[in-house]
């Protein structure tokens, strides 16, 4: 494992009784990449990114984690790690009877950074960062469209400058154009941040657009991994069906002629 392994999966193995999920999984994540984790449904996506900070432990196998591996890890060094983690959730997951300040200030809080002066600045910065306007901070959840509850949870998760970030399904919920301006938006961000990410996703323009690799979880296992252009010409069963179809030739004919 090298020092921009961010993080390194060994023959992880998934089981719930007989019910197997993952089998023999390897997969390596550098510092900087944005990977596209693509799965269908029930395949063990979100179990493999839970797996991966550490909330559950794999069956068989391994993982490490910036470094240290977490079948070994104190809970107190594991919590050190998740800080250095941000989650946007599936739908954003707000706190519906939280204002838009308070929703950001909560993992501010969480983490001991009491300065009410430094929070304050932080959520501030934080909005502004995601590109919304600092009256966006006493609107409740309910009152706030669906891109804009994205772009809150974005400037959540992104409240203790997180090394590496998970993104679950980002663009999930809305309209094509709003989906775009989110994926220009995180593009930016990355540019500017540096972070590393893993996005979990079924959205064809988001993996050509946002993902510098993707990795297909079928049959229990990583079948390929690779940038997109590799993946649309893997001949594996799924990844033909996803990326030959009519869709998918239109999102990455320009990759793979």
């Amino acid at each position: 494992m090298t020092p921009d392994t961010i993080i390194d999966m060994a023959h992880v193995a998934t089981r719930f009784g007989q019910h197997i999920v993952h089998e023999d999984i390897d997969l390596r994540i550098a510092r900087g990449e944005i990977l596209g984790l693509v799965g269908g449904s029930g395949s063990g996506k979100t179990t493999l990114v839970r797996e991966m900070i550490g909330l559950d432990q794999p069956s068989a196998g391994h993982v490490s984690l910036f470094g240290e591996r977490l079948d070994r890890i104190r809970p107190g060094a594991l919590a050190a790690l998740r800080n250095r983690c941000g989650v946007l959730f599936q739908g954003g997951a707000l706190f519906s009877a939280l204002t838009v300040f308070e929703n950001v200030a909560f993992p501010l809080q969480e983490s001991r950074v009491i300065d009410p002066t430094l929070i304050r600045d932080l959520v501030y910065m934080k909005l502004t960062q995601v590109g919304l306007a600092p009256e966006v901070a006493l609107r409740l959840p309910a009152e706030l469209s669906g891109g804009m509850v994205k772009r809150v949870a974005l400037a959540r998760a992104l409240a203790l400058e997180p090394e590496l970030l998970f993104l679950d399904e980002p663009t999930s919920g809305l309209d094509p154009v709003t989906a775009q301006s989110f994926v220009h938006h995180l593009q930016g961000l990355h540019r500017e941040l540096g972070f590393t990410a893993v996005v979990i996703t079924h959205d064809l323009d988001l993996m050509h657009d946002l993902c510098t690799a993707l990795a297909i979880l079928a049959d229990h296992r990583i079948v390929a991994r690779g940038t997109p252009a590799e993946i649309a010409e893997n001949p594996h069963p799924f990844v033909a069906t996803m990326f030959s179809g009519e869709r998918g030739q239109r999102v990455f004919g320009s990759v793979t002629s």
